[in-house]
């Protein structure tokens, strides 16, 4: 009992102070995604209790992250610019993608893709990682200025001619689809053309204005009128906001110093009654489940998504299983990755159907809660009943935070971020690592998150590929009795050290090293070839190959082939128990090989040769 009450008072520690470090990560993130704060904090409470109550590491603690964040921004950016602008309008096939991407992480712990994880390439995580905090940065530039370009009037009427020729097309391809667009009743489009409301045009135009200055490219482009425009109170309510997260961290870390910078600057600004703009209303009360899910689900809009639905399912597994690592570090425990996973789809599944933007495992708020004395998965229950405590109480009160108060933070969030290990890292990697970690980061920031990671992974699989091929070639030896006792270069196996020299004129020795297989069948062939006239018999000594793939197989049945038309008899010694199995699978033996060439040892397959020899 005295046990029992020692954890639960370590895990009562440990998911309040992690609940509260998630606060203002939540609202900030939120807010960042385009759903608005309440977005952000549904988001931590479910995720944070439902990952936690059925997943597979102890001390996890789970939440909106920042490449979560930054991919569902994208999604949400998306959707609503196909939906003239209207929130409301896109939310269900928003939160469809989010429910889909959290369904598919069920399955990806289902079918136990959690343990391969861990083989996705580090320059590929380090340029993600990197391209993340540079989207963030970015991002937040003109809201630290106090710039909203969907407000700035003279920005918007640039895009009125547009709207009219959007809204034009829209009338044309409905009349099309209803098969009433003919001469005759063009008299009919002109007119519908004619009472387009102004106001319909204004929002178009304000639509399309958020769409132009939305992400990376959208807030460079932004970034000249944002700073003709400054709002310096707002941008003085930033700058002070990153200053205390920055320099209260020196005083103390007993208390987050990003909550410290929250209390005091909302604090400051509302007591003083200054003219600032707060963050957008949080709704009172219990969240409610989205049942638009249901009612207006519409495939069409979700099919574009499915693939971007996919790689949020695969970023949240590996950002939830690296946090896992760090916990299993700090705790000297061991998480179940596959569980782990379907943990964190079951609470991203909750969260979109109660209107929350998906989540991970967040490293620093584990970390805080281990430091706090968090032991087992109640902890991270605590933290998420500790947010919609705070939802229920204090919603009101937190819908007056200044907007540039969460811009501060996520500032110094998307600092943060960024894999400084890997960029400090770059003059001694090697060169294609290097590459492979600029393309990755340069591609995610300026044309797409999925497609970037995708190609780092196609880039670093060739150049392992690559690199496996040059291995295998250079331990892969041919060599004659000759070759073996007077090259300086070349190394005799043990059993091949007192080979009799009247051997040496008929037989050949190839060594074959490590694994065979299509990256490596180029260099496999070049050596054969290399094998003289004279020779009768060839030993193929396989002891060290451990996986041959088709490829492999297919390339040393040419080579077995090529032999056999030049009359060398082949034989093969030590051959392990799948390149056999392939080997025979095409009958290389015993078609080309009989089973009596087949040898276990060097020594047996000798004794053999001498007796024809």
């Amino acid at each position: 009992m005295k046990g029992f009450f020692n954890h639960l008072k370590g895990d009562a520690f440990g998911g309040l102070t992690a609940g509260i470090v998630a606060l203002p990560l939540a609202l900030a993130f939120g807010v960042s995604s385009g759903l608005g704060p309440s977005a952000g904090l549904y988001g931590a409470i479910f995720i944070s209790f439902f990952a936690a109550l059925f997943g597979g590491t102890n001390t996890q603690i789970s939440g909106p992250t920042a490449p979560m964040t930054a991919v569902s921004m994208l999604v949400i950016a998306g959707l609503i610019g196909a939906n003239n602008g209207d929130v409301e309008k896109a939310l269900p096939a928003i939160l469809t993608i989010f429910l889909l991407a959290g369904l598919m992480q069920i399955g990806l712990g289902i079918i136990g893709i959690g343990k391969y994880i861990r083989y996705i390439p580090y320059p590929v995580v380090s340029g993600f990682m990197t391209a993340i905090g540079v989207m963030i940065l970015f991002t937040q530039f003109l809201p630290a200025f106090g710039y909203y370009p969907k407000e700035d009037q003279a920005y918007v009427e640039r895009f009125r001619p547009q709207a009219e020729e959007v809204i034009l097309d829209k009338i044309l391809k409905d009349e099309a689809g209803q098969g009433i667009l003919v001469l005759e009743d063009f008299k009919e489009t002109i007119k519908k053309a004619e009472n387009i409301a102004d106001s319909e045009i204004q929002l178009e135009a304000v639509a399309l204005a958020g769409s132009e200055s939305a992400g990376v490219m959208g807030a460079i482009k932004s970034l000249p009128r944002a700073i003709k425009s400054i709002n310096y109170l707002e941008l003085i309510l930033c700058l002070v906001t990153i200053f205390i997260i920055y320099g209260f961290k020196k005083i103390t870390t007993a208390v987050p110093s990003t909550l410290v910078a929250l209390v005091v600057v909302s604090g400051v600004a509302f007591g003083f009654n200054l003219d600032y703009r707060p963050i957008e209303t949080i709704p009172s009360g219990f969240p409610l489940p989205k049942l638009s899910i249901i009612t207006e689900f519409n495939l069409a809009s979700v099919v574009p998504y499915f693939f971007t639905a996919l790689s949020l399912s695969f970023l949240g597994a590996i950002d939830s299983l690296l946090t896992s690592v760090v916990a299993d570090n700090m705790t000297r425990t061991k998480h179940k990755p596959n569980k782990e996973l379907i943990g964190q789809g079951i609470g991203n599944s909750i969260a979109a159907f109660f209107g929350g933007i998906p989540g991970a495992g967040a490293t620093i708020r584990t970390v805080v809660n281990i430091n706090a004395g968090g032991k087992t998965k109640l902890s991270g229950m605590i933290a998420g009943v500790l947010l919609l405590i705070v939802l229920l109480a204090l919603g009101p009160v937190a819908s007056q935070i200044p907007a540039s108060v969460l811009a501060g933070i996520l500032i110094t969030v998307g600092i943060g971020v960024m894999d400084y290990k890997g960029l400090k890292a770059i003059p001694n990697m090697p060169k294609v690592e290097v590459i492979i970690m600029v393309v990755v980061l340069i591609l995610s920031v300026f044309w797409d998150l999925v497609y970037a990671v995708g190609i780092g992974m196609i880039l670093a699989s060739l150049m392992f590929m690559k690199k496996m091929g040059d291995v295998t070639a250079s331990g892969s030896k041919i060599q004659s009795l000759d070759g073996l006792e007077n090259s300086a270069r070349e190394k005799l196996w043990k059993d091949e050290i007192n080979f009799q020299n009247e051997l040496k004129e008929e037989i050949f020795i190839k060594h074959l090293e490590g694994p065979v297989f299509f990256g490596a069948t180029s260099e496999l062939q070049r050596l054969a070839n290399q094998i003289p006239e004279r020779a009768k018999h060839v030993i193929l000594r396989m002891d060290k190959v451990p996986y041959m793939d088709q490829s492999g197989v297919y390339a040393l049945e040419e080579i077995i082939l090529g032999l056999e038309q030049k009359g060398i008899q082949t034989y093969i010694v030590g051959i392990q128990r799948q390149p056999l199995y392939l080997a025979k699978s095409i009958n290389i033996v015993p078609d080309l090989i009989p089973e009596s060439n087949v040898f276990n040892d060097f020594y047996t397959c000798i004794t053999y040769l001498k007796e024809l020899v």
